[in-house]
């Protein structure tokens, strides 16, 4: 154990940051499992900071801050323990060790042995699930996993704060995915989790891109591909929510939706006269890339991970922008989408709560974002760092935005989604038939 005694230097850095909830304990340390001395002492001294009502109110912020981590640096003994799970991509990989050393290095005077393991957004809730006591203390996980986590009883709530509000720097968007009956439960770290069209602007123009129809005509021309992967519910659902069709969830988990309806019949047949072009494919992002490097791919949606690769590869051609629109039945239809967020949980059975909470904290501060968003290409949920970051790829995003919805879907939906999106691009005859099918494997009861 390194020296209790806090350095003039970390003194100051306490004092200069903000206790944001300063009327609450740190963190709620009743619901979870074997908190160190150190937390709750943490905790405590929250509490008595809050109790004094002296000096001004931004002075006592800060006192309270800096007691809160003073405390708990005061009170810890022995080796602290932390895994962190996040991306598996190198660059996530790369920017997480960078951030979790200078986290070690400001609170020097405690030791940490903090490990990064290599668990996707995607796959962090099942991963969670499977055993919440040995999962990680700190880790990245998608939006829509919010639900399912807290019901679980696997997150810590974000009850108090140590260094900042996340309530009051991220947008709102972000901060209202992370919340659940009125509680937040997770840090805001990225709003990019969508897709827009990447595409080649010495072959296409702004108005070739504008529609689907003006876009695969000039594919033609020119000889190229365009596409993106139909046969994913992910992405098909921009056709049907774009044309004002339903896909929602109820609170057991099953879902509403009437894509089989008149309107729905018009959209699967827009889908099937896009699809139904030479130029377009629907292809995974994969096979995308491996004709993006071919040179046979102008045009293509997808999301911000692959800005690297379009950037490289289209070079002073390359350009991003809002989904197109496509006809149904005469009239132009904006294209849908989803929009998802990246969060930082805290395991609610961590045995080091309070230090687990200030590196989530520390993880998804404005500067923090900023080096995740610069080194992955990722748009920062902290809005001041949003707007220090210049990219076509998170302009063409934030231009999607206004006709994006946040995924909240049933686990029901997905598999008849892909099925859906396949037969239209097979050209099924009976759209129709196809239609039914589908509405009835994604309106399944869940099972008990």
């Amino acid at each position: 154990m390194k020296k209790k005694v806090i350095s003039t230097v970390l003194c100051a850095a306490m004092v200069a940051s903000m206790f944001a909830g300063c009327g609450n304990k740190a963190a709620d340390n009743s619901s979870a499992a074997g908190n160190s001395a150190a937390d709750n002492s943490a905790a405590e001294s929250t509490n008595d900071a809050a109790a004094t009502e002296t000096g001004d109110a931004a002075d006592n912020a800060e006192t309270a801050s800096g007691d809160a981590i003073a405390n708990l640096i005061a009170a810890t003994d022995g080796t602290v323990d932390i895994q962190l799970w996040c991306s598996e991509l190198e660059t996530y990989q790369n920017v997480m060790k960078e951030l979790t050393d200078k986290f070690k290095e400001q609170y020097s005077d405690v030791d940490f042995n903090i490990t990064i393991g290599a668990v996707s957004e995607q796959e962090a809730k099942d991963k969670i699930l499977e055993d919440i006591d040995a999962a990680a203390d700190v880790f990245v996980f998608a939006d829509d996993q919010v639900n399912d986590l807290v019901n679980a009883g696997a997150l810590q709530e974000v009850a108090a704060t140590y260094t900042y509000d996340p309530k009051e720097t991220n947008s709102e968007a972000t901060v209202a995915a992370a919340t659940k009956d009125g509680k937040l439960y997770a840090y805001p770290l990225t709003a990019s989790n969508g897709y827009f069209l990447y595409y080649d602007s010495n072959i296409f123009s702004e108005e070739d891109v504008a529609s689907w129809e003006n876009l695969t005509a000039k594919a033609e021309e020119a000889g190229t591909k365009v596409g993106m992967n139909v046969a994913d519910g992910w992405y098909l659902y921009g056709f049907f929510s774009g044309a004002g069709c339903e896909l929602s969830m109820n609170e057991d988990n099953s879902n509403n939706c009437d894509w089989n309806s008149e309107t729905g019949l018009a959209v699967a047949q827009s889908i099937e006269n896009i699809t139904s072009s030479p130029a377009f494919v629907s292809v995974s992002d994969q096979d995308a890339i491996t004709m993006l490097n071919d040179g046979t791919l102008g045009a293509y949606v997808s999301g911000t991970w692959n800005t690297g690769s379009f950037e490289a590869k289209y070079g002073d051609g390359y350009a991003a922008c809002k989904l197109p629109t496509f006809d149904v039945n005469g009239t132009a239809t904006q294209m849908g989408s989803y929009a998802g967020y990246k969060f930082v949980g805290v395991n609610s059975h961590t045995k080091n709560v309070g230090w687990s909470m200030l590196l989530a904290e520390y993880l998804t501060n404005e500067e923090s974002q900023l080096a995740i968003g610069n080194a992955t290409s990722e748009g920062p949920a902290n809005t001041v760092a949003a707007a220090q970051i210049d990219s076509p790829a998170l302009a063409a995003l934030a231009a999607q935005s206004e006709f994006a919805d946040q995924q909240v879907v049933g686990n029901n939906y997905w598999d008849p989604a892909k099925a859906l999106g396949q037969n239209l691009v097979d050209g099924a005859t009976d759209l129709q038939a196809v239609l039914d099918d589908a509405v009835a494997g994604i309106t399944q009861p869940v099972a008990e």
